[in-house]
């Protein structure tokens, strides 16, 4: 009989985050408590849809879009890639993979990068010229990205690759042993001053050099705990955030902390769960927690500052910073503003109707872009 549970369990977990639409991230089943309903506000700011889109529908799927200069690159389920000029939304490029894509669309040192459910990372130019296509050993969940040369991937099985940018051979790969259970998760890395830092199942933050793939440091966000195998997941699906000299994470049924971005030594950690992500400003560190509250701590610290908590199983993303405020995304395809002083909601805004899955991008100060999951693709500004 344990044996059945724990196969069961891994059917439901294979299908995180690709199952159904905006519920339960983790098991992919309606939660017991609904979606709480949104009421009226006072507005104390404005959100305007400057220009939008459509890239068709992501299904189950989660896609990130790419800013590249003055170009935000978008795809959906189709593999077909639509660059909309920042300013106006223009249509100013057309990439076609020729094949359906996963996980959305990654740039750098001048290449529009994609991966597939067959373990490819295809790499074009601007202009959708074709440059190379890459094998990894699995599919590629999360967008690839480009720096000092390499491009680097990673393939659902865990492996970190790094591919030579001008061709597309394997550089180095870096792989290491992962828990029986995971969470599928559509999570990437993030690259910073020859380094990438990636967060792995199991609660561990590593730092590895983007030249070789050697691993600079290991760090625990959260350590495995309970008596079954699915209350010991304790793994990091959302992307680190980088602040100055400090890295940032968060882990589901773990914890949040921050990190020397150097040496991987802990600043300060404290119990929070989250699948969705964090985001950071000049004041606080944002956690969007796995029922659907938003969070604001003081970044130096870890303390306390608000909790809004309105937005209870709604699905809500992860945070952006805007200026004096906190943007996010829901399953009914709502943005929220939130107040960076005290969690209030600022202003709200619809979309389309769908969920908001993949975090809000920032495209300066004060605008963002958020992709739905009928592919619709919104320019927003707060003011």
């Amino acid at each position: 009989m344990r044996l059945l549970a724990l196969l069961a369990a891994l059917v439901l977990l294979a299908g995180c985050r690709t199952v159904a639409d905006g519920y339960d991230r983790i098991i992919g089943r309606r939660p017991a408590q609904r979606p709480a309903e949104l009421t009226p506000i006072q507005p104390t700011a404005s959100l305007k849809v400057l220009w939008q889109g459509s890239v068709g529908s992501a299904e189950h799927s989660v896609y990130y879009p790419a800013v590249s200069g003055n170009v935000v690159y978008a795809t959906g389920g189709s593999g077909n890639v639509t660059g909309f000029d920042v300013a106006s939304g223009r249509a100013v490029a057309r990439i076609a993979a020729g094949q359906p894509v996963s996980g959305g669309v990654g740039s750098g040192i001048g290449m529009v990068l994609l991966g597939t459910p067959r373990g490819e990372v295809l790499a074009f130019d601007r202009d959708g010229k074709a440059l190379w296509k890459a094998q990894l050993s699995s599919e590629v969940l999360a967008p690839p990205r480009a720096q000092d040369g390499t491009v680097v991937a990673r393939s659902g099985d865990g492996r970190i690759y790094g591919l030579d940018a001008a061709s597309g051979a394997r550089k180095w790969v870096y792989q290491r042993t992962t828990p029986a259970l995971s969470v599928r998760s559509h999570v990437g890395f993030v690259i910073e001053r020859g380094g990438v830092f990636v967060g792995f199942p199991g609660g561990r933050l590593v730092a590895l050099s983007i030249v070789n793939g050697n691993l600079g440091w290991e760090a625990v966000v959260a350590l495995p705990r309970g008596a079954t195998e699915l209350e010991r997941v304790a793994d990091i699906t959302s992307l680190p955030v980088i602040d100055g000299q400090r890295i940032c994470a968060v882990a589901f049924q773990g914890r949040v902390g921050c990190f020397d971005a150097v040496r991987g030594t802990v600043v300060w950690a404290r119990d929070v769960s989250s699948i969705a992500g964090l985001a950071v400003d000049a004041r606080y560190l944002y956690v969007t927690d796995d029922k659907s509250a938003v969070l604001a701590l003081d970044k130096t610290s870890g303390a306390s500052i608000w909790r809004q908590d309105k937005l209870a199983g709604r699905s809500v993303s992860a945070p952006l910073a805007v200026g004096r405020h906190v943007a996010v995304g829901d399953v009914e395809g709502y943005v929220h503003l939130l107040s960076r002083e005290d969690g209030a909601f600022a202003a709200r805004i619809a979309t389309d109707g769908s969920a908001i899955t993949a975090p809000p991008v920032a495209l300066d100060m004060t605008s963002f872009l958020v992709q739905t999951r009928n592919g619709g693709v919104y320019a927003i500004t707060a003011q």
